[in-house]
């Protein structure tokens, strides 16, 4: 019997489009990438010139098909997408970047334009609002919903969070991803491990997640982290099970 092999990252279609956006998909989540490469690829202007399932093979996509957007999502393989997104814009600064997440858009979407994104859209919206927001940010203007560019907006003139807003929103980017970690039921030594850190890095964030939160004992810690994860969509969501964009792609 033979053996058929698969490669994440793919090559530049053989019959290209003339003039056309090259896009880079960038999804942990075999089928939802896939329809979001043929939702795209239907439009005359714009061209998926490759797919990465992790940052590793997003940094060799970007390197092999100098795409000019990168579409990407916040949970990936073995990393966190919001440092996928600073090392992109570090080390490719004109690939325009629009985060495409189950993520709930109130906890991420201003890390994700901190980070170098210049859009963030809900995997449960339809597939031409994903069109609208990748054109969007091609004409390098911002895309949010509505919702929360109010937010933004909101946050900008006032000086401070809009009423509402959860602690966990205060949290850096870092600490937040061990808090997610945590809910997820690691503890400190995977955590440590899993993200490349020393236990004494990974206690000190912790500390500074308990005081963030009002927190006293790790026992608190751990019960309000998995709490949290419970409520995430992104977080519960069965590995591999695609959303509304890659359904509405077909």
């Amino acid at each position: 019997m033979r053996t058929m092999q698969t490669t994440t990252v793919s090559a530049p279609p053989l019959q290209a489009k003339k003039d056309a956006t090259r896009v880079l998909v960038v999804d942990d989540h075999p089928l939802l990438r896939r329809g979001v490469s043929q939702l795209i690829d239907q439009e005359r202007d714009l061209q998926v010139v490759g797919e990465a399932e992790d940052a590793h093979k997003a940094i060799t996509a970007i390197e092999s098909t100098r795409p000019d957007v990168a579409l990407i999502d916040i949970s990936l393989n073995g990393t966190c997408g919001i440092e996928l997104l600073k090392n992109i814009k570090a080390r490719f600064p004109k690939v325009k970047m629009l985060v495409l997440s189950m993520h709930d858009e109130s906890v991420y979407a201003h890390r994700a334009l901190r980070a170098g994104a210049s859009g963030y859209i809900m995997k449960q919206e339809g597939s031409e609002k994903v069109l609208v927001a990748l054109r969007k940010v091609l004409r390098g203007e911002v895309y949010l919903s509505e919702n929360m560019g109010n937010r933004v907006l909101h946050t900008l003139v006032g000086g401070r969070a809009p009423a509402g807003t959860s602690p966990v929103e205060e949290l850096s980017d870092r600490e937040l991803e061990i808090f997610s970690l945590i809910g997820q039921g690691h503890g400190t030594r995977p955590i440590a491990e899993k993200l490349h850190l020393s236990i004494k890095t990974v206690e000190s964030h912790r500390a500074h997640i308990k005081e963030k939160l009002n927190l006293q004992t790790a026992t608190e810690l751990v019960h309000h982290a998995i709490q949290w994860v419970q409520t995430e969509p992104a977080l519960n969501r069965p590995h591999g099970e695609a959303g509304t964009v890659a359904a509405g792609a077909s």
